[in-house]
C-alpha cells in the first residue's frame, strides 16, 4: 500500500492533536519530537521507508504511547 501525502499530513495533524492532550511536561517534548521527525523525513522517496514511518506514527496513535 502506498501512502499519499494527504494521509501523511492527516497523521501529522492527528499526532499534534494527540500531543495537546498530554501532561504539560510531556506535551512540549512530544510535539517537538513529532515536528523534528517529520522535518527529518520530509524528503524521503523510498516507498518502503515512507510506509514504515507512517505505520510507526499510526502505532503511536493506536497505543497512545511513543514507540
Amino acid at each position: 500500500m502506498s501512502v499519499t501525502s494527504s494521509q501523511v499530513l492527516k497523521l501529522y495533524k492527528d499526532l499534534l492533536r494527540y500531543g495537546q492532550q498530554l501532561k504539560y511536561t510531556e506535551k512540549s517534548y512530544f510535539n517537538k519530537r513529532i515536528r523534528n521527525e517529520f522535518r527529518k523525513n520530509q524528503n524521503l522517496e523510498d516507498t518502503a521507508e515512507i510506509n514504515l514511518n507512517y505505520e510507526r506514527g499510526l502505532t503511536i496513535l493506536i497505543r497512545r504511547s511513543v514507540v
